[in-house]
């Protein structure tokens, strides 16, 4: 665990992240937006960005979507300190590739730069396009023997492999190592293949939002694995909802829970693609309810005023958690205020 807590932000890839009927959130998922949205963030302290990665809008196709490699390479330029991360779906991409992608970032960034492994989720992403979308566990299989290569070819490793899925020969990527071994890598998802993955191959395990103690077991469970790359860091997503009072935050997590319920055909046609298997769905489905924002969101609890919301991010910390990802509504005041009263707090 790090002395002090990271904290990052998810771009607004596909506009919001909570209500999509909020009078005061726009659906805007343009790169303007995103682009001002990151220097802020960086301008108020935060660490880190995740653009997370989608070839089309999750939740409504008619609807804009951000993409994510080449928004990461350009807010790679344009920043200066914050941590670009970019998710990545195997199945879309040759190792090779985007191997060679990721160390042209990590060149443009100056050595601020992550890849973030997922398997998906989404099933008509890569049906629709006539690729292969294999079962929950096969992917990760998949994956497995991608984020090896990627590994060693962002490395600058000179590679030749011949596995189930894959046949390189002699391949060598250059530029590698100008500012440190290679990339970060992510790796979300908590199955126990991806526990696994994790160990194996990561150096950020990312949490989807759940109470601490849930969270304290997750940590635990990886922690008593052997890590390949040595010590083992754990990320947290997170939806949050701060203000003066408990009451006064409770009142806007009741606000945006009612507008979410408005998007009740939209949830349902997205659950209709997902992959059964997974794990974060099905924790979904069972606090449809009661939380607001994706991968876990206000399930976390950073619900409260600055103090409580402050003392839950202690919590966190102290049962392991490295780097906080955040979701706010409206995103860039909620970011804002999150700055001015949670930072100075935790910091």
């Amino acid at each position: 665990m790090a002395d002090a807590p990271r904290f990052g932000i998810w771009a607004a890839v596909h506009g919001s992240r909570a209500a999509h009927h909020d009078p005061d959130e726009p659906d805007d998922a343009s790169w303007e937006r995103n682009r001002a949205l990151v220097l802020e963030a960086e301008a108020l302290g935060f660490d880190s960005v995740l653009v997370a990665q989608h070839t089309m809008n999750p939740y409504d196709a008619s609807r804009d979507q951000l993409e994510a490699w080449t928004a990461a390479s350009a807010l790679a330029a344009l920043t200066t300190r914050i941590e670009i991360i970019a998710a990545i779906k195997p199945g879309l991409y040759h190792p090779v590739v985007l191997a060679k992608m990721a160390l042209q970032i990590e060149h443009v960034s100056g050595g601020r730069f992550a890849l973030n492994l997922v398997n998906a989720w989404n099933r008509a992403e890569f049906e629709r396009a006539g690729l292969p979308f294999p079962a929950h566990d096969d992917r990760y299989a998949y994956g497995r023997e991608w984020i090896g290569l990627v590994d060693r070819l962002m490395r600058g490793e000179r590679v030749t492999f011949s596995g189930a899925h894959f046949q390189v020969e002699e391949y060598q990527l250059r530029p590698a190592g100008t500012y440190r071994p290679r990339p970060k890598i992510y790796l979300g998802g908590e199955s126990e293949p991806a526990r696994a993955l994790a160990a194996d191959h990561a150096d950020v395990w990312f949490i989807n939002g759940q109470p601490v103690k849930d969270v304290r077991g997750l940590i635990g469970d990886v922690a008593r694995r052997p890590a390949a790359n040595g010590l083992l860091r754990y990320g947290l997503s997170a939806f949050v909802i701060a203000r003066e009072t408990d009451a006064g935050a409770q009142a806007e997590h009741a606000r945006l829970l009612a507008l979410a319920q408005r998007d009740a055909a939209l949830r349902a046609d997205t659950r209709a693609r997902t992959d059964t298997a997974s794990v974060m769905f099905a924790k979904v489905d069972a606090a449809a309810t009661r939380h607001v924002g994706t991968n876990g969101g206000t399930a976390a609890g950073l619900v409260g005023s600055y103090e409580t919301v402050a003392a839950r991010i202690r919590a966190f910390h102290e049962a392991g958690i490295d780097l906080f990802m955040l979701q706010f509504q409206p995103f860039e005041a909620e970011m804002r205020r999150f700055a001015e009263h949670i930072l100075p707090r935790v910091r």
